[in-house]
């Protein structure tokens, strides 16, 4: 597994380098989020209006708060002397009860979205279709009519990611 490398480094890092990421943290998610909540909401109206059912929510993507590992009483804080912010406990509840479940589950359900977007407009395979599994259909746009299901390829005839029929 290819990893990330940066708990070596961080250590090494400047304090001035430190204080100066922690605000990047921040803006772009508070930069994104308005357009990426307008997005979900376009993305899941146009699947309705194409006659898209059984979508996910969103609240299927945000992990349960039960399965923290940690509750507020007993929530982990880091006592940097030059970070002062940092040990208070409600800054690291709001960081690991809110900012991330909640930011990484919107940001995974417009991929989600976009994923059923693509297998029912566009079911021709690339060497990356099979990650859009999560995103499966019965059948894709070109599956529906007849005429138009002949002129695919057989491989994205039979695909199982935008054709029910085959998963079967």
């Amino acid at each position: 597994m290819d990893r990330v490398r940066i708990g070596c480094n961080y250590s090494r890092q400047p304090f001035w380098k430190v204080c100066l990421g922690v605000p990047l943290i921040y803006l772009p998610i508070i930069t994104t989020v308005p357009f990426v909540v307008a997005g979900v909401f376009l993305i899941k109206t146009h699947l309705r209006y194409v006659g898209g059912m059984d979508i996910k929510s969103y609240w299927d993507f945000v992990p349960a708060w039960i399965s923290h590992r940690y509750g507020n009483s007993e929530q982990p804080t880091i006592n940097v002397s030059q970070l002062h912010f940092a040990h208070y406990r409600f800054f690291w509840i709001f960081n690991c009860k809110l900012y991330c479940p909640l930011s990484v589950a919107l940001f995974r359900y417009a991929v989600y979205l976009v994923k059923i977007v693509e297998n029912w407009w566009c079911p021709f395979a690339h060497d990356q279709k099979q990650d859009y599994v999560e995103g499966a259909i019965d059948k894709s746009f070109w599956h529906v009519d007849p005429d138009e299901l002949n002129k695919l390829h057989p491989d994205d005839k039979e695909n199982r990611i935008w054709n029910e029929k085959r998963a079967q």
